[in-house]
């Protein structure tokens, strides 16, 4: 079973930054997709970024420019570097790891863009 620990999340100002972390363990060999999504209370779970086993990465366009996607084979962990942050960026982050058509999902953690 593959099991993933979010961390990273926390009260930032507006135009700050936040690292978040998401460590997977169990079996990644093979094909493969990672990504980040949020969703803030009362509306849907949205897509922030997404990285594939071969390296291919998309983001939301209300992302682009702002935040970075990237992994760490060696350590199984994925990160979402969040700057520039705004107070709409303000949502519950999870982490997603999906393959052969399952998904599995972190815990969440808090972000929020506030002055």
């Amino acid at each position: 079973q593959v099991q993933l620990v979010e961390s990273g999340g926390g009260l930032v100002q507006p135009g700050g930054s936040l690292r978040l972390s998401c460590a997977v363990s169990g079996s990644t060999f093979g094909i493969y997709t990672m990504g980040w999504y949020r969703q803030a209370p009362g509306k849907q779970r949205d897509v922030v970024a997404t990285i594939t086993s071969g390296g291919s990465i998309t983001y939301a366009d209300s992302v682009k420019g702002r935040f970075t996607i990237s992994r760490d084979n060696a350590k199984n962990t994925i990160y979402l570097q969040m700057n520039s942050l705004k107070p709409e960026d303000t949502a519950v982050y999870y982490c997603k790891f999906s393959k052969w058509s399952r998904d599995y999902w972190g815990q969440g953690t808090q972000v929020t863009v506030s002055s």
